[in-house]
């Protein structure tokens, strides 16, 4: 086992690196900051397991299935603002099907994807930055998400969590996803990117 902070090897069962006096936490979990007790002197730090990559893929499940309602619902709004009627009107109006992406059609798509986007980013970043530290798919498994001491994230933090998923998207084969199931911390990319962890409530 070697020391996070300068490296050097560490006895298996140690606390701290005896070289640079860094506090060694176990792989299996992580360390959640306390406050301050005046009769140690000293933060207390119990642990939490990290949540492991499968238990993060349902609660990713559960969530999409939640904000794929609320897209169709959003969806069933925009159809009634712009009118069916309007809509079937303009696509009877096209000839050749490769004149379908109209500029009226295309600016619909983008406002949907807009609304669909800023619904999400505002559904992650306040859950996991409120109390429950959690969206409801992390919140039904037991799930927290926290920075690297285990304190509470702000909401601009989450918000980077978020969108650093758009670069674990671009990752081939859903690596930047399946890191969540070997790094040291059970981190995906976009964990790593924002400092934060995934936790499991006891």
């Amino acid at each position: 086992m070697y020391c996070s902070k300068c490296g050097r090897t560490i006895p298996e069962n140690a606390g701290f690196c005896t070289s640079c006096g860094q506090q060694v936490f176990s792989t299996a979990v992580a360390p959640i900051a306390r406050p301050y007790s005046p009769v140690s002197g000293a933060p207390r730090f119990p642990t939490l397991p990290y949540a492991g990559f499968w238990l993060r893929v349902v609660a990713h499940l559960i969530d999409g299935i939640l904000g794929g309602i609320v897209f169709s619902i959003l969806l069933l709004l925009g159809f009634a603002l712009v009118g069916v009627g309007h809509l079937r009107n303009l696509v009877q109006g096209i000839d050749n099907p490769d004149e379908f992406f109209t500029p009226e059609i295309i600016a619909i798509a983008l406002v949907l994807a807009a609304i669909s986007i800023v619904t999400m980013w505002i559904y992650y970043a306040w859950m996991e930055s409120s109390p429950y530290q959690g969206t409801l798919g992390k919140m039904a498994l037991g799930l927290m998400v926290t920075d690297l001491e285990g304190r509470r994230i702000t909401f601009a933090r989450a918000s980077a969590r978020y969108f650093s998923k758009m670069i674990t998207s671009l990752i081939p084969f859903g690596i930047g996803y399946v890191m969540a199931g070997f790094t040291e911390r059970k981190q995906a990319l976009h964990d790593i990117i924002a400092n934060c962890l995934v936790l499991r409530k006891l």
